[in-house]
């Protein structure tokens, strides 16, 4: 692609590995209620939203969320079904994240929340002695973080703005579609990681690498 300057990548899905049927799968094995019909990668609840802008805190996240699945048992089996869905992170991915940032101005976009923040950085500095993403991008933004998030215009537009970037220099990777709609109503390039598809073998595919 001609007069590409910036990526913007998603995190989970793209970056991290993230299998979201393991935390439903957790959560169905100590709730009444089929997790399914409340989160999905494409349809969530509102809790799930106001907790990804970070207007609830985690205590009143995980006590609504003990509501919503009638669950009377304790808060260390929420986070740990909460957090299920989050894998590893390929040394590769690493190494072509240091490659892609020697050639254009790179961020990060996440939908997440706290305790997950919490978890992948830990995992990031016990498997590759990393402390967090922040020397990888020239921007980190979390929803949780900003008050937004994917696929509201506002979200992408405040990326844009904060960086000076222009949106037809800027190309987005997300492997939801609902966020490569969001992205593209902006007039950024967006794209879709298809699944068992490699986010290095997508660039390539864009001649961006």
């Amino acid at each position: 692609m001609k007069d590409i300057k910036n990526i913007i990548f998603d995190l989970g899905g793209v970056i991290i590995d993230l299998d979201m049927d393991r935390t439903i799968q957790a959560f169905n094995m100590i709730s009444t209620v089929p997790f399914e019909e409340i989160y999905s990668q494409s349809n969530q609840i509102e809790l799930f939203n106001e907790f990804d802008k970070g207007k609830l805190s985690d205590y009143d996240f995980f006590k609504q969320l003990r509501q919503q699945i009638r669950f009377e048992g304790p808060d260390e089996d929420l986070l740990f079904a909460w957090n299920a869905m989050l894998l590893d992170v390929p040394e590769e991915r690493l190494e072509l994240l240091v490659d892609a940032k020697q050639d254009y101005n790179t961020f990060l976009l996440s939908n997440t929340c706290e305790p997950h923040i919490s978890t992948f950085e830990s995992e990031l500095y016990q498997k590759h002695g990393v402390k967090n993403f922040n020397d990888y991008f020239d921007g980190v933004y979390y929803s949780c973080r900003v008050g937004m998030r994917k696929p509201d215009r506002e979200i992408f537009e405040m990326v844009l703005q904060k960086n000076k970037l222009l949106a037809q220099e800027t190309v987005f990777i997300d492997d939801s579609v609902q966020h490569v709609k969001g992205a593209g109503e902006c007039g950024i390039n967006a794209y879709l990681l298809p699944k068992n598809m490699e986010v290095a073998d997508l660039l390539a595919e864009l001649n961006l690498l």
